[in-house]
């Protein structure tokens, strides 16, 4: 087992004595995403003060940085080297850390283009419920042999360990970069898409928002690539084209959900609920729920939820092949996770009893009952 520093010897021993007495802990970094998922209960483990960048070797493409470190951090030291985290990890409020990031395993804008946060991940290292220190992975794809659990760790919300190093691949910022907008419905936006989508075009993010008599919206493009790539397609796609010192703030306001596209579900009090299906996929028909944005080449969709349209709205997309969760709960209410199937809810108990057999971190966080 590889040798502890000073403060991940003093979270090993937290760990250690909490799982002898069977105490929750509650994994805490900056706190930008506690108002996701379930319950927040248990003993503060704070992570902050594992922060730093291990190492960055720019002509590698690859950085290895604390679980602790501000994301910002790590975003201004990739953007002085022309790099960048091509996901797009939302920062939700100031403060957000890179093992928050992988915890939650949310991409922006650019995600249906460019890949998730899990396709970026090379390596971690963890605590684990016996207080062990684990690394998995290394720091360049080839590194990776049989079951990859360092992406298991990606979306697991902190269910499994405490996320103490991280080894993620960068890629540079691409040297040209456009933004068109077109007025249109969201089946319209579907259409062009689709249609679009099976085209060699350099298309990076989209954005489809819903007017105020939500039906005719607007429809946003983001081109990224080579200078001449991206000059042959605005002249294709036609529509209006956005200006840099518009467009920029408007793709980092949806990444962060600051944009007034969500302000109906927080100005009336509802919950935000995300839907995840087919590109393909028709609008949805759920009554009572309205369509606030539709992102990822139509993959991503979010709505403003009443309580009564909830059960429409996840039928809509189980029956579209995806599903529905709820994103922000209204003001005042914690989202609880739903019970999953039988056979999946299995895998979740063994990666559970395998890393966690104590059950103390997060529980109840990402799965119910867990």
């Amino acid at each position: 087992m590889p040798a502890m520093s000073p403060a991940l010897t003093q979270i090993a021993e937290q760990i250690r004595a909490a799982a002898a007495d069977g105490r929750a802990l509650r994994l805490c970094g900056g706190g930008t995403k506690d108002f996701h998922g379930g319950p927040l209960e248990g003993e503060p483990l704070h992570l902050r003060d594992l922060r730093g960048i291990v190492s960055h070797e720019p002509s590698e493409l690859v950085v290895t940085v604390r679980a602790g470190t501000p994301l910002a951090e790590l975003e201004a030291l990739l953007q002085a080297h022309g790099q960048c985290l091509p996901f797009e990890p939302p920062q939700f409020g100031t403060g957000g850390t890179v093992g928050g990031m992988v915890a939650a395993g949310i991409a922006g804008p650019a995600r249906a283009s460019v890949g998730s946060v899990r396709d970026y991940v090379l390596g971690a290292s963890l605590v684990n419920g016996r207080g062990e220190l684990l690394t998995f992975g290394g720091q360049v794809m080839k590194n990776v042999a049989g079951y990859d659990v360092s992406r298991v760790l990606v979306g697991a919300w902190g269910t499994l360990g405490a996320i103490t190093e991280l080894s993620l691949k960068v890629l540079p910022v691409p040297p040209a970069e456009a933004t068109l907008a077109f007025e249109c419905t969201q089946a319209g936006a579907l259409r062009l898409l689709n249609a679009w989508g099976g085209q060699p075009l350099p298309l990076n993010a989209s954005a489809w928002l819903a007017g105020p008599d939500g039906s005719v919206g607007h429809l946003h493009l983001r081109l990224r690539g080579a200078v001449a790539a991206v000059q042959s397609a605005c002249r294709q796609l036609g529509g209006e084209t956005v200006p840099q010192d518009t467009a920029v703030p408007f793709w980092a306001a949806l990444r962060d959900q600051r944009h007034e596209a969500f302000a109906p579900a927080q100005a009336a009090g509802l919950a935000l609920w995300r839907a995840s299906v087919p590109q393909t996929a028709p609008a949805l028909a759920a009554e009572g729920a309205s369509a606030l944005l539709v992102e990822w080449h139509g993959a991503q969709r979010w709505y403003a939820v009443p309580d009564g349209a909830v059960a429409a709205l996840a039928d809509a997309a189980r029956q579209a092949g995806g599903w529905a969760v709820s994103f922000r709960p209204a003001a005042g209410r914690r989202a609880e996770p739903a019970p999953l199937p039988p056979a999946l809810q299995a895998i979740h108990q063994r990666l559970k009893a395998a890393f966690d057999p104590a059950g103390i971190f997060n529980r109840g966080r990402l799965v119910a009952g867990l």
